[in-house]
């Protein structure tokens, strides 16, 4: 949620945390800050509201120093104000925070009874206090750290420093992601590898209770107890242009418009070379021994089949966008692989007593791999047993690092807030999924399997033909400002395409819009429908085109105005139809990945007609890394 920037090296440490700031801006935020060395001393700059705000406030303002820590909020312990912002101080202390302080309430009143008087509302201040406790008698801020870290409960990532150590960071996190950036002479403490993608491809991830120093061009990582343990770090080969806009007005338009190219690098890693078989790429099962070390990728496959093969049950749980794509997968799982699945919505099941055997296959959906509920739906499923698998866009997130194999969506950099190519990713990943699923347990055919990989293999210049139709969609979206609700329908796995169409309007034009299955109109919201209702409807030709269609006889019936999503030249979906929007024919399986384009990109004209912030929407971000 929060976003974190902290740099030690020869630049203006203003100039290079605003701009890892503005790269942030996609988590969600409603105020600010910075603390930067000065003449010996940290001098804080905090601002409400927007980024442009503080840096208004800073414009100014100059600095000597060569250390700094800067912060973007969302607020959760008291309210959006400056006086809350962040970075926090206590003594010679200073920190940035995100995450949920669970034992806040305590540590306040502690502090309190002592006479300690805090400045500001939140959960953070309190951290900054208990550190500087510790350093007036140890004057050692990895030391003080260390001592704070028992005292905490919640989910955290936290960067301080203190004004008498001018080249020493220490950061520490348990939950959200905390990321050190290095380079030759300078190092980030990052909460997204974008804020310093300009400077490094070089990171270390952090594990949970894990603290890192950096002193100088120096950096150790140390475990809870003040070990210091060795450390990894990795390349990424994101470029710096893919987190860019291209000339596109928003983010969020640029990658509905990137999803062609995003689809087919989903698909690549996995096909055989004449494109007639599917085999998963570098799925990796950590849980199943390997006495060979690293597997090339024939071997790789044939655990993964193995593994595949001894999984009787499947349980996939994901939390929003990545819920739908993952009650798609149950279509596609049980038609495909003929295998029961079961789907959770994660902030459910972790709180549930779920029976998980050791013959249940656990998938989980991320695109951050942060996301704070299905992280722990996963640790859950791991306790019980069960072989998992995560499906993340972003590699060595903490999903992706705790899960026992691993897919990736390879969609690139996905900076609006409303999901798109990640969705549609998604729903690739998870067709192949079901098709290796499939083919281990014997239920997919030779020619199956060549008729479902000629379908997938279509969809980029598929994609590309909805595309074309921008122009359209845009003026469809026009009217659609006049309804009073939105009612999205769709049968079969068609149904939660209705759902995410609906979501996307929701978060994007702040209207309320529901998806619902079409064959459940009559058991209730038949009683919404008058002229003032927009129905919109996900029907292509399959084998539930002919129910649909009578669903939409209903509705029309009682005044709903139909907007349709429906195959080529459907005169007849056409009839019923205020407006319609046209796809190409395809399978009855990838018929999804066609269908949410254009409901996409009415959320976003929409929501551009009504004057809204499409790629940073109210009340929303990215990454939900906390409860």
């Amino acid at each position: 949620m929060c976003g974190i920037v902290g740099y030690l090296g020869p630049l203006n440490p203003k100039e290079v945390i605003l701009q890892g700031l503005k790269k942030l801006e996609y988590r969600g935020y409603d105020s600010s800050g910075v603390a930067i060395f000065d003449h010996g001393h940290v001098r804080r700059v905090r601002a409400e509201g927007k980024l442009s705000h503080l840096e208004e406030k800073l414009k100014s303002q100059s600095f000597d120093g060569h250390l700094g820590i800067g912060h973007t909020r969302w607020a959760t312990h008291g309210g959006p104000t400056e006086r809350n912002a962040h970075p926090h101080q206590a003594g010679s202390i200073s920190l940035v925070h995100n995450g949920i302080i669970e034992n806040f309430s305590e540590i306040r009143r502690q502090l309190i009874d002592k006479g300690i008087q805090l400045t500001s509302d939140t959960d953070s201040e309190v951290v900054a206090h208990l550190i500087w406790a510790e350093y007036q008698e140890c004057r050692d801020l990895l030391q003080s750290v260390l001592r704070v870290l028992p005292k905490l409960r919640g989910a955290f990532s936290i960067l301080a420093i203190s004004e008498t150590e001018p080249d020493h960071l220490v950061a520490f996190k348990d939950g959200p992601p905390l990321i050190v950036g290095l380079s030759e002479d300078e190092t980030f403490v990052v909460s997204d590898v974008q804020a310093s993608m300009a400077y490094t491809r070089k990171y270390i991830y952090l594990e949970d209770r894990q603290v890192v120093s950096i002193s100088g061009k120096q950096v150790k990582v140390f475990s809870r107890d003040g070990t210091e343990i060795p450390f990894t770090s990795v390349d990424l080969h994101w470029t710096q242009d893919r987190v860019e806009k291209k000339g596109f007005s928003h983010f969020m338009l640029k990658e509905i418009c990137e999803q062609p190219l995003s689809v087919a690098s989903s698909l690549a890693p996995h096909l055989s070379h004449d494109r007639t078989q599917v085999r998963l790429n570098r799925v990796g099962f950590s849980r199943v021994p390997n006495e060979l070390g690293t597997l090339d990728a024939q071997e790789d496959w044939k655990k993964t089949l193995a593994c595949f093969r001894d999984s009787r049950r499947i349980l996939i749980v994901a939390c929003g966008t990545s819920f739908y794509a993952a009650q798609v997968a149950k279509y596609y799982i049980e038609a495909i692989a003929g295998l029961p699945t079961e789907i959770d919505v994660a902030s459910e099941f972790r709180y549930r007593s779920p029976v998980i055997s050791p013959q249940t296959l656990f998938v989980t959906i991320s695109q951050s791999g942060e996301t704070a509920d299905t992280l722990a739906a996963l640790r859950l499923a791991k306790e019980k047993g069960a072989l998992t698998l995560s499906l993340c866009n972003v590699e060595n997130s903490t999903i992706d690092r705790e899960a026992h194999g691993h897919l990736y969506l390879n969609c690139g950099p996905e900076i609006g807030v409303a999901s798109t190519k990640a969705f549609t990713s998604s729903l690739v990943m998870v067709h192949l999924l079901a098709l290796a699923l499939g083919k281990a347990h014997g239920h997919l055919r030779p020619e199956k399997e060549a008729e479902h990989i000629e379908a997938l293999c279509a969809l980029p210049s598929q994609i590309e033909g909805v595309l074309g139709y921008d122009k359209y969609f845009s003026q469809a979206a026009i009217e659609l400002c006049r309804f009073k609700g939105f009612l999205y329908l769709g049968r079969g796995v068609n149904f939660p395409i209705a759902m995410e169409g609906a979501l996307k309007l929701k978060e994007l034009a702040y209207y309320h819009a529901e998806g619902y299955a079409a064959g459940e109109m009559k058991h209730g919201p038949l009683a919404l429908i008058d002229g003032s209702m927009a129905v919109i409807v996900v029907a292509p030709q399959d084998s539930l085109f002919e129910k649909t269609l009578s669903n939409l006889e209903e509705a029309r019936a009682r005044g709903g105005q139909i907007i349709s999503v429906g195959t080529g030249d459907d005169l007849t979906l056409k009839g019923l139809s205020a407006r319609y929007l046209q796809i190409p024919k395809a399978h009855w399986a990838t018929n999804p990945v066609i269908a949410i384009v254009p409901l996409q990109l009415l959320a976003f004209h929409v929501a551009q007609s009504l004057g809204n912030d499409v790629d940073q929407p109210r009340n929303l971000a990215k990454s939900v890394t906390v409860e």
